[in-house]
């Protein structure tokens, strides 16, 4: 059967299957979910949002959990994008649209995932890095900043509250400690390098400050590696599957070891964030400025 990627956009998984039904599918796809449902290693089915599962880590996370037996709720910048997701859509909780880079549609995204159900976890995975300059959003804000930090942000306020929260960092945020006065990159010469530093520090900051904010969500960041992907490059040298098994082992393990909050991870192993991301002071002026670029205050 042709999978019609344009008629399963923002369907939950119980409109997927009356749709199977009428082309008469719906047992096969019922038993197909239900064995995986049954072959979950954690023993208990879980539903995860994942942002950026078109490709790279985010796709690879997601069929990891689908292959575990648990609800995954795809995410595509646009329509045309989501067409990559059609092999994976019909086994999806649901499948969300929405471009990062525009405040709007970020917000869209965030009422989407609202309409299909309370989440267990949320991965921000979705992020860019070579940017050749500062670029404009909508909003007028730095592009990078904007798919890195701001949407993270705005989606972390506006889905409601799950019981665990993965943020992707990066080994460079070490390279983005620093003042709070130019996020926006209003003022300097954009620098590719050191602008993709900064986004990946904040996020990180954004992570432990949920940690404080809310105690009762597990929040983690995690630096996959340089990894073989689309962003990273085919040459990369660290390992793929390492690179995503990270985030989908702390959106739903009842191992103790992942039921923590506030930690810092690469390859299943904590490791020392950059200390400035660690600072509480830093992290509620970085909360202050988010919510003075964003408009939406995280409670």
């Amino acid at each position: 059967m042709k999978v019609d990627i344009a008629n399963v956009l923002h369907l939950t998984r119980r409109e997927l299957l009356r749709g199977f039904a009428g082309a008469g599918l719906s047992s096969c796809f019922s038993t197909f979910s239900l064995a995986n449902a049954g072959s979950s290693r954690e023993g208990t089915m879980r539903r995860i949002f994942i942002t950026g599962s078109t490709d790279g880590l985010g796709r690879a996370a997601a069929r990891t959990l689908m292959d575990e037996g648990h609800e995954v709720v795809l995410h595509a910048r646009s329509k045309q994008r989501a067409s990559a997701l059609a092999d994976l859509a019909s086994r999806a909780a649901g499948v969300v649209i929405g471009d990062l880079s525009s405040a709007v549609e970020t917000r869209a995204i965030a009422d989407q995932v609202n309409k299909i159900g309370r989440m267990h976890a949320v991965i921000h995975n979705a992020g860019i890095y070579r940017e050749p300059a500062r670029g404009a959003t909508p909003e007028g804000h730095a592009k990078v900043l904007t798919v890195n930090t701001l949407a993270p942000y705005i989606l972390t306020a506006l889905i409601e509250r799950p019981d665990r929260l993965i943020y992707l960092s990066s080994g460079m945020h070490r390279g983005g400690a620093g003042s709070l006065s130019d996020v926006g990159w209003t003022q300097r010469r954009w620098d590719t390098n050191r602008g993709y530093s900064e986004s990946k520090l904040y996020v990180t900051a954004l992570a432990f400050a949920v940690a404080r904010r809310w105690p009762k969500v597990l929040s983690n960041a995690v630096d996959p590696g340089w990894v073989p992907t689309k962003m990273g490059g085919a040459g990369a040298p660290d390992d793929l599957e390492m690179g995503h098994l990270t985030q989908t082992w702390l959106a739903v393990s009842d191992d103790a070891a992942a039921k923590v909050t506030g930690g810092y991870w690469h390859h299943r192993k904590q490791q020392s964030p950059a200390a400035q991301a660690l600072d509480p002071s830093f992290q509620d002026q970085l909360m202050s400025k988010l919510h003075e670029l964003t408009g939406v205050s995280l409670a």
